[in-house]
């Protein structure tokens, strides 16, 4: 999930073809009026208009999309414990106002695969930024607007932060989150401690035992959503629909990587030293950006986004949702989608 501490870097990786499926989309189209953002509430849609495949850098990139496919480009990227159906229904206000939405599983989620099985499972920062790169250049877009929570807005940073110029505008819930392992050595409140207690609990043995088992898995990340989303309880229905994407065979090791990496328990790979160097150094950000912080999300840091305004130097924006918890795109999806079009428009 999030961390509160922060740094960013990446590398690049080649593309490949694309193969789309269809997969129904329930519930209307919500409607577009024309003005600052969307307005409609939330239709609670199931799933999206295309799911596609493509292969980019070293995977077989699962996304959904929707919208006019020459339409200006915004991908939107999840975090841990979700999937793409974080974006079920940010997806078509966006495609109502003419942009192409791409939304993809991050590596170890999903239809997501490795090409090769003598691939590390490795899920440091700079490797997951390289994979959406890859992404990028597979589908042939140059710049698009990025926007993220938890994984997807660290993500989301480092490619602002290192590739501008494949960056148009960001939308970062949380603020920047780029980790400096280094950093992470130090304690933090107890309060604090406590709530991250599933990254200690992936530290141990057990902790990736119970990763590895379906139902202690299902269980553990329900928990995390019920903790993180106090105002918004999800019904059964909707978290099957995300918990389908924790059926992949990476899931477990890339999950357990990542917050490993992150404590400074698990090694990452040499060849990311460079990038990871490049992020230590708290490189700020440039390009047009909306920051969202969730009131209710335990995660969020008290200072109303002060305590990250500083890595941010380019046309800005910052916004508190006051009864919104850590999935931000699927409690708030209007006002996600708002903090896209605004992003575009600085």
């Amino acid at each position: 999930m999030i961390d509160r501490r922060t740094f960013t870097k990446a590398l690049g990786l080649g593309g490949g073809t694309t193969a789309l499926s269809l997969a129904a989309r329930s519930g209307p189209a919500q409607a577009a009026d024309g003005g600052p953002g969307p307005r409609t509430a939330p239709t609670a849609h199931t799933g999206f208009a295309r799911l596609a495949q493509v292969r980019a850098g070293l995977l077989d990139i699962g996304y959904a999309e929707d919208g006019p496919a020459d339409g200006p480009v915004v991908l939107c990227l999840h975090g841990w414990p979700y999937g793409i159906h974080s974006y079920v229904d940010v997806a078509p206000l966006l495609a109502a106002h003419g942009y192409r939405v791409v939304v993809p599983y991050l590596r170890g989620h999903g239809s997501t695969r490795f090409l090769s099985d003598r691939t590390v499972r490795n899920a440091q920062q700079s490797a997951i930024a390289l994979d959406v790169l890859a992404l990028l250049d597979a589908l042939g877009v140059e710049r698009a607007v990025l926007a993220g929570f938890d994984w997807g807005s660290r993500t989301a940073d480092i490619l602002a932060a290192l590739w501008p110029e494949r960056v148009k505008a960001l939308v970062s819930v949380s603020g920047y989150l780029i980790t400096d392992v280094k950093a992470q050595q130090e304690p933090l409140a107890a309060a604090a401690e406590h709530t991250w207690w599933y990254q200690f609990y992936f530290a141990t043995e057990r902790g990736r035992r119970a990763m590895e088992d379906p139902r202690r898995r299902d269980d553990l990340c329900r928990l995390v959503w019920d903790t993180v989303s106090p105002s918004r309880p999800f019904d059964d229905a909707v978290f099957a629909r995300t918990a389908a994407a924790f059926d992949n065979p990476d899931y477990a090791a890339i999950v357990v990587h990542n917050y490993r990496w992150r404590l400074g328990l698990a090694d990452g790979e040499r060849r990311y030293d460079r990038l990871e160097e490049r992020l230590a150094a708290r490189p700020r950000i440039a390009v047009p950006t909306v920051t969202l912080d969730a009131g209710r999300d335990p995660f969020t840091a008290p200072g109303d986004g002060a305590g990250y305004r500083q890595y941010f130097t380019g046309p800005y924006l910052h916004r508190t949702l006051p009864e919104v918890g850590h999935n931000v795109p699927q409690e708030a999806p209007a006002a996600f989608a708002r903090a896209v079009l605004d992003a575009d428009r600085l």
